[in-house]
């Protein structure tokens, strides 16, 4: 039994947040923002509007286009660093609420801007074991909710949105998920974190150090890890499966910063257009980022049946991950 990557589908909010309304927030400029991340706007989630919601909108629709019915469906995982409630319960027992799958196996995992990609690791493996049959990944992040916009290192950076995809058995070895590679590095890990709010931290200090609740980032020095870690991590997929970079009709990379892209993608000698590249009209959207980017090509009609994708991310923790997968859908 093999695991293939059935359906695709997302959703963002329809609030832009562009450089220009930044300029107005913060010490910095369109011209400066574009130069150094690529990014033009990110759209933001209405103040009522949860991590939970955006996911189910995605995961809604990549349901449709699977064309399985809902209750054939065993599993949720909800990757995510920005979850309705902290500790519990978790998003994925409210999205499968929400979706109306009673009483399916549903967990959250924490390994940001990569939580995508250990999604689909873990979804794999409890296929291949024979444990589940039809596992739907999301990944959702309502990351201005943890967002300090008085940092203009930070606040230029993120933005909402929500990706899902189904993932299920099948006997064809041809549809088959190919192979992922994870991994983690804690020293790294005050890099890109939200310091304070969790067990560390003392009760009578919260107040104080709230703004330890939003993130905070290292840019120069995780800049410098992610383009080594990533460029590492794609070389050695490609070896270990014996697949050339010509191969890899799709490169979907996490989308935080087109300098990070670029610098992966020309590692790889890849062309133009083999890289997807969404990062400017949405922004880095952590968990949810390569999700949105595959249904952007799928939209676009560049994603055919068949298509081997590429997928590459990297994030806080330190988290990295890889994975080769055909594209096992319908075309829209």
């Amino acid at each position: 039994m093999y695991a293939a990557f059935r359906s695709i589908g997302a959703y963002v909010p329809t609030k832009i947040l562009s450089n220009a309304d930044l300029e107005v927030m913060v010490d910095t400029t369109d011209e400066w923002i574009t130069k150094r991340t690529g990014i033009k706007e990110r759209h933001i989630a209405d103040e009522n509007e949860t991590t939970s919601d955006m996911g189910a909108k995605a995961a809604e629709l990549a349901i449709e286009r699977s064309g399985l019915d809902k209750n054939q469906i065993d599993m949720l995982i909800c990757a995510t660093i920005s979850p309705d409630y902290f500790c519990m319960p978790s998003t994925a027992t409210i999205l499968a609420t929400k979706l109306g799958l009673n009483k399916v196996t549903a967990f959250d995992i924490s390994a940001a801007c990569t939580g995508f990609v250990y999604a689909l690791s873990i979804a794999k493996a409890f296929i291949e074991s024979g444990m589940k049959k039809n596992i739907l990944i999301v990944g959702a992040e309502k990351l201005s909710a943890i967002t300090d916009y008085s940092d203009r290192g930070t606040c230029i950076l993120f933005g909402d949105g929500a990706g899902a995809a189904l993932i299920s058995a099948t006997e064809n070895k041809a549809e088959a998920i190919i192979d992922i590679h994870t991994g983690s590095d804690g020293a790294y890990a005050d890099l890109l974190m939200t310091p304070n709010g969790g067990s560390g931290s003392v009760h009578d200090e919260l107040d104080r150090e709230k703004a330890g609740c939003f993130m905070k980032m290292k840019g120069n020095e995780t800049f410098k890890v992610a383009v080594r870690t990533l460029t590492n991590d794609v070389i050695e997929i490609l070896e270990q499966n014996s697949i050339s970079s010509s191969a890899i009709k799709h490169f979907v990379p996490h989308q935080a910063n087109y300098r990070i892209i670029k610098a992966v993608g020309d590692a790889l000698n890849l062309a133009d257009e083999q890289v997807v590249l969404t990062v400017a009209k949405y922004g880095n959207t952590s968990g949810a980022s390569i999700p949105m980017a595959i249904n952007d090509i799928y939209e676009s009609g560049r994603l055919q049946e068949g298509d081997l994708m590429l997928l590459d991310a990297f994030g806080g923790g330190l988290t990295w991950g890889s994975a080769l997968v055909p594209f096992a859908g319908k075309t829209l």
